[in-house]
């Protein structure tokens, strides 16, 4: 029963991984078709990112109402309905109106999903659980190209995303009662850890020594990825003369890159630590970069996006498997909802303000934006791995 339940919450990863590279793949036709200016991407990311904020900082409340698997079935469908909006509109406000309930839907999966797993589960399953995001992921953009390249267009790229996304529904809601031999963690129906003291509040949570740098490590990452996830076509598209469905192929090759390291971050948990992850995927992403700012041709491009995606593989899962060890698993679920709010709030203010710089002054700086967002994680997360001082004996978490 535990495997089965673990291949649904596989499932449902990738199914969060779909959708996020559609927008970035399909933009540099999308904004031509829809009469908008390039930078008006970063204004959709905003309003995804605050219905993500919204539903990662409600996610502790709707577990405990709901339980893990009806909330993830919930969320999935809601993204489903999200999905065939997109491919409805003919005008950009019509987008924005969209992109709310995909947001919603998108942020309570993610928070909810990652602190069960967390919770429950060994280190190698985090990283195999974003592995599967990152199969998604890659496979958006994959399919947004293919559909761009035939009649149909972005529209039916977004059509057969939510088509996905409706049979993996039916799979999380025909699994529902293998949830209920998963209750106890943090956060589920109440929880063992927790029965007998009250839940810890935020301002407490965040009086804890590294919590302010663990979130200021997640919103650097995730500015960073969504960024680079956004942007990348148009980087190619503009800053290097790469035709649009070209771009979209280079582009997945970013998410192909953290899908692969995210399956060999599974393996190497058996020998490394995630302290030493994070390093690792630091360092990659540094090549990555590097490689962007001087390459000479497409296929360096595609190498440097590659690079960058497979540094990026273990620092999100890490950073989430780092949270009960760190803080303890007393007030996880929140805990984790507040890094998952902090993240999306990386990745609503970035990826407009890159916009911004890729419009007035030049698409060429996506790599330099990326080098000092990586320095900052690289210094916060250094700092916070120094002041946490990890859980009591009694909120540890059990593996």
């Amino acid at each position: 029963m535990t495997h089965a339940l673990i291949a649904i919450i596989y499932l449902a990863f990738v199914s969060l991984g779909l959708p996020d590279g559609l927008l970035g793949a399909a933009w540099p036709a999308m904004h031509a078709d829809l009469g908008a200016a390039v930078s008006l991407a970063g204004a959709i990311s905003v309003v995804i990112c605050l219905g993500t904020i919204v539903s990662s900082l409600m996610t502790d409340a709707l577990v405990r109402r709901l339980g893990t698997g009806r909330l993830t079935a919930a969320s999935v469908a809601l993204t489903a309905v999200a999905l065939f909006g997109f491919s409805t509109c003919t005008a950009l406000w019509q987008l924005v109106l969209w992109a709310i309930p995909y947001g919603l839907g998108a942020g309570a999966v993610d928070a909810a999903l990652n602190a069960f797993v967390a919770t429950h589960y060994a280190a190698r399953h985090m990283n195999w659980l974003h592995c599967c995001w990152g199969i998604g992921a890659a496979a958006g953009p994959m399919i947004m190209s293919w559909q761009m390249s035939g009649a149909a267009g972005w529209p039916g790229g977004y059509r057969v995303v939510g088509v996905v996304q409706v049979a993996l529904v039916a799979a999380i809601a025909l699994s529902l009662p293998l949830w209920h031999d998963r209750k106890g963690g943090a956060g589920e129906r109440g929880g063992a850890h927790g029965a007998g003291r009250a839940a810890a509040t935020r301002r407490e949570l965040l009086s804890r020594p590294g919590v302010p740098q663990a979130m200021a490590g997640f919103l650097c990452y995730c500015a960073l990825e969504s960024s680079c996830g956004l942007w990348a076509s148009t980087f190619l598209v503009l800053g290097h003369g790469v035709s649009a469905q070209t771009a979209a192929l280079l582009a997945s090759l970013f998410y192909a890159g953290i899908t692969v390291g995210r399956f060999l971050s599974g393996v190497l948990t058996l020998r490394l630590d995630g302290r030493q992850l994070l390093r690792l995927g630091e360092v990659v992403m540094a090549l990555g970069i590097v490689t962007m700012l001087v390459a000479p041709g497409v296929v360096a491009l595609g190498a440097g996006l590659a690079l960058l995606g497979l540094g990026c593989a273990p620092i999100y899962p890490q950073m989430i498997q780092l949270t009960p060890t760190r803080f303890g698993t007393d007030g996880a679920q929140s805990l984790m909802g507040m890094q998952m709010a902090c993240a999306y709030v990386g990745s609503m203010a970035f990826p407009p303000l890159m916009g911004l710089v890729v419009e007035g002054v030049s698409p060429l700086l996506l790599p330099v934006v990326a080098a000092v967002l990586l320095v900052v994680m690289t210094c916060s997360l250094t700092v916070c791995d120094r002041r946490a001082t990890g859980p009591s004996p009694e909120t540890r978490c059990s593996r």
